[in-house]
């Protein structure tokens, strides 16, 4: 385990009950004033935590940072110095017997005074600081604090101008806006990112304390809790029939008495005490007292992910005490007793046996059942942390749910998940991929920067690892797939060294930490990586890398995939093949309801000088505020997107031509985004035996063109109601080879039993007659559990021999019974997809003629003359809200009620007057929207 040195990281406050005189004051509750020694005639109120744009924009110094081109506009900020400095803080007690200052996080580089006295200085957002300032408050008349900031962006660009500083071959470091990024431990994205802005924010940015303590009294200022079964490790399948093991460590400020031992108790959610005791093989060390328990098997309920049972959840209380049984210290947490383990143990001969292709695996395991994880990527989901609320969170996690999704992968390049963010996902029931914060850079490895990423992984690993929801930890961002070829590919000859150096981060520093701190959770280095290719556990550090050691005809590993040549949609030669899925896309633009809050009317169309410097891919590499070449040509492969595959709009209102090219570029994403999810679905079928899904991106951080299904307000855009769609339990898909034109149909399953599915397919034209083609295809079938059975098998040449390609359309439909898992109701599972041969853009579209009505809390859409494509119920500013469905596709005479789920209204429910619907027909009409 990494031993701290004399500046250690603290714990969570907030999880900490007071005990006797000590006293604990919260420096959100104190005034403060923000300035800066750049410019004199600024002085505004400040907050903790906030950071220094919101501070400014509070007072009015500055308008909305998201506004227009104000990114650029605000540079002078990120570029300036700024202090916070407290009122008198006249309520401290001089004759406490220590005083401590407390913080939870400082974004990034302070200078810190007390009492007009130097404190110390700190240079990493992610680690928890506290300082004895004991001896400064005995001498001080009136005590204050201040905590200066210094511009991060000049000292990032100082760091790397030192001689002898790392560097590293061209193209390897992906330069965003600001420069130098991977010298300094501040959020990556800070610094820009092709989907966010640049705004290098600085600030006390979380919670702030002061702590006095009486003689012979402790703070504590982090817990770790691993829970996890006898025998367990990081590495291999746990034994689920073994019991359960609960080891449990305080870290703790001030002085631990004598014969200290850790009691503790676990009740349920009704108070009801289930197990207490002492925790036994108490040690304390270092400034930690850390014991264990254990729980028999099957006394506890388990804790599932959404979709696969209950999310039970215990509270666990510990209770510090001295010799004669007082409490000097308590610590309550939520835990959930599991086991989730990512497998990559060489693939089984039973599982060769059954088709699967030699290798070694990639998947999650859940409570020792392998399970088909469906989600996507989460971003920080503003670009200042201060103002991502628990409540904020709770609106977009309930659209994960409500999206079919059981799985987030927390990027990294962000900040550190806040503890109501897991919290949050307990409840819930999303599992949590977690990484640190290191990604699309290698980083150096000198004993400084070594050091304080140490700390770092050390306080965050001990300080989330008692959620259920946590389900892994990566070590950084697309390293192992990006970067290390990329020095492979420029400067070979250097490859040795930087893949040492590598190795002497990810695996040398990081991976020992992780181990040394829980038993519970894997790791692995990179998020998208071809596995370990053998493990030594004689040794501190076990992993050997498998990198490129590839074997002709085996699978190995996870893949990401990006293509921004718009014409391979559904050319499913072209999308990867791995054991799991962890990153895939393509950007669209926001809806003009999200334009409209940022941009003004004048520029509300699509290559507007405000909408492409919005866009910011690809990256400009530089802090050019003009950068017009790249952006034009993240707009153009939106443009030639919808050119190439749909009726390009057309419209004699601006405005309402913009808001239908917006909606068309969503329409391509969420269609190229669907037949990636269904290839890789149908690889739970294959060989390959695919067992995950994680599209980028799930949210936005502003509004602007990116990769998100749901932008910033919460809004959804069409690719999260039809990645809810295709993240079903049970679909049929089709999959078309674009080669020779051959042509399968399949239903796909990823529940934990085998289901009876009965299929119908039926050929229409846009006018919605049907036509008389004839397919061989299987009327009832069975599904295996988490897998697929295919339906038809043909080639469409054949098929449709004398069809009208451009006027023929495939719907099906499959209705199943089967139950969900750890459920033994049975009950039944629909869904209806659609097939077009010949792309949107050529199709003979027929007028849907569709009809909206409303009742009550329900919306009907029916289609009276024609196929409605991509059918799509709008509403007006001022509401967000999510319906049951929408992007949908109707028959001639179908109709569909849809309800909704509004998650904020300004507009007294006048909302429910104002909504539309538009299919693609609508993008060949001059008017409308």
């Amino acid at each position: 385990m990494f031993r701290r040195s004399t500046q250690a990281v603290l714990g969570t406050a907030s999880l900490v009950s007071v005990a006797y005189s000590q006293q604990v004051l919260d420096l959100g509750t104190v005034e403060w004033t923000l300035t800066s020694p750049n410019f004199s005639y600024i002085s505004v109120p400040g907050k903790v935590p906030s950071q220094v744009h919101l501070d400014l924009q509070a007072a009015q110094v500055i308008g909305d940072p998201l506004y227009a081109l104000n990114e650029f506009n605000l540079r002078w900020i990120p570029f300036s110095n700024w202090t916070y400095t407290s009122s008198p803080l006249d309520t401290l007690q001089k004759n406490a017997s220590s005083t401590w200052l407390v913080f939870n996080g400082l974004d990034t580089f302070t200078s810190i005074d007390f009492c007009g006295q130097h404190v110390a200085a700190t240079n990493n957002q992610f680690r928890q600081y506290y300082f004895d300032v004991s001896d400064i408050l005995a001498s001080c008349n009136s005590p204050g604090l201040s905590v200066n900031f210094g511009s991060a962006p000049i000292i990032a660009n100082a760091t790397r101008a030192i001689p002898g500083q790392e560097t590293w071959p061209w193209g390897v470091q992906q330069l965003y806006e600001f420069p130098n990024r991977e010298y300094i431990r501040k959020e990556q994205n800070d610094f820009g990112w092709d989907w966010g802005p640049a705004f290098a924010p600085a600030g006390i940015w979380k919670p702030a304390y002061i702590v006095q303590m009486p003689p012979q009294n402790v703070y504590v200022r982090n817990t770790l809790v691993d829970i996890y079964r006898e025998g367990q490790h990081n590495f291999f399948p746990p034994d689920q029939s073994k019991d359960w093991v609960l080891n449990a460590s305080v870290d703790y400020l001030g002085s631990l008495p004598s014969g200290a031992a850790v009691d503790y108790m676990i009740s349920d959610a009704d108070g009801s005490i289930l197990q207490s005791g002492r925790l036994s093989n108490a040690t304390t060390e270092d400034g930690m007292i850390t014991g264990s328990t254990s729980v028999p098997e099957g006394a506890v309920e388990l804790w599932w992910p959404v979709g696969y049972g209950q999310q039970q959840l215990y509270n666990l209380t510990l209770n510090v005490i001295d010799s004669w049984n007082t409490t000097v210290a308590t610590v309550k947490k939520r835990i959930g007793f599991r086991t989730i383990f990512n497998n990559q143990t060489p693939v089984l001969q039973e599982q060769l046996d059954k088709g699967v292709a030699p290798g070694n695996n990639w998947h999650f395991e859940i409570n020792g059942h392998e399970f088909y994880a469906k989600g996507s990527n989460f971003i920080p989901p503003d670009p200042f942390w201060p103002s991502v609320t628990e409540s904020r969170l709770r609106v977009l996690f309930d659209s994960v749910i409500d999206g079919n999704q059981n799985m987030l992968r927390v990027w990294s390049s962000g900040a550190y998940s806040p503890d109501f963010m897991y919290d949050l996902a307990d409840e819930m029931g999303i599992l949590l991929w977690s990484e640190f914060e290191f990604g699309c850079a290698l980083y150096p490895v000198n004993e400084e920067f070594l050091e304080n990423a140490a700390h770092e992984v050390e306080y965050q690993v001990r300080r989330v690892n008692h959620h259920p929801s946590l389900a892994y930890w990566a070590g950084g961002n697309e390293l192992e797939n990006l970067e290390l070829p990329t020095v492979n590919k420029t400067a070979p000859e250097e490859y040795p060294r930087y893949l040492a150096e590598y190795e002497k981060l990810f695996l040398d520093t990081i991976a020992p930490i992780v181990l040394g701190n829980t038993k519970s959770i894997s790791y692995s280095p990179s998020s998208t990586t071809n596995g370990w290719l053998s493990l030594d556990f004689s040794k501190v550090q076990p992993i050997t890398q498998r990198y490129k050691n590839l074997t002709e005809g085996s699978i190995y590993g996870n893949t990401d995939f990006y293509n921004y040549n718009s014409s391979q949609l559904g050319n499913f030669s072209r999308y990867p093949i791995g054991r799991f899925a962890n990153e895939f896309g393509f950007h669209s633009m926001p809806s003009l309801q999200s334009w409209q809050q940022v941009v003004a009317p004048e520029d509300l169309h699509f290559n507007s000088s405000v909408i492409m410097l919005r866009d910011h891919h690809p990256p400009a590499g530089s802090l050019n505020a003009s950068n017009f070449y790249n952006t034009s040509i993240g707009q153009g492969q939106m443009t030639m997107a919808a050119q190439e595959w749909y009726p390009v709009p057309n419209k004699t209102d601006s405005v309402a031509n913009f808001s239908a090219w917006c909606h068309t570029t969503q329409i391509f994403q969420a269609d190229f985004y669907k037949s990636q999810i269904e290839f890789y679905r149908r690889g739970s079928a294959l060989p390959e035996r695919q067992l995950g899904s994680l599209y980028w991106q799930l949210e936005d951080q502003w509004q602007a063109p990116t990769w998100a299904g749901i932008e910033y307000d919460g809004r959804w855009k069409v690719l999260h109601y039809v990645a809810k769609d295709i993240y079903s339990p049970v679909i049929i898909s089709a999959y078309r080879n674009v080669t020779n034109n051959d042509f399968e149909i399949w239903v796909i399953s990823d529940l934990w039993s085998s289901i009876s599915a009965s299929v119908n397919l039926t050929w229409y034209d846009w006018s919605g007659k049907q036509l008389n083609i004839s397919t061989d295809a299987a009327s009832n079938v069975t599904v295996g559990a988490i897998n697929g059975t295919q339906v038809l098998s043909t080639n469409l040449d054949t098929l449709l021999q004398g069809q009208d390609t451009t006027n023929t359309l495939l719907r099906m439909d499959v209705s199943a019974q089967g139950s969900l898992p750890n459920s033994n109701v049975t009950k039944t599972f629909t869904h209806t997809n659609w097939f077009h041969p010949a792309p949107l853009s050529s199709a003979n579209l027929a007028d849907p003629g569709l009809e909206l009505s409303r009742k009550d809390e329900t919306f009907t859409v029916k289609a009276t003359s024609g196929v409605a494509a991509f059918v799509w119920l709008d509403y007006p500013r001022g509401v967000v809200l999510s319906f049951d469905d929408n992007g949908f596709w109707l028959a001639a005479g179908e109709e569909k009620k849809v309800g909704y789920k509004v998650k904020s209204d300004s507009t007294d429910r006048r909302w429910r007057d104002e909504v539309t619907v538009r299919s693609l027909w609508n993008n060949t009409l001059a008017e409308g929207y």
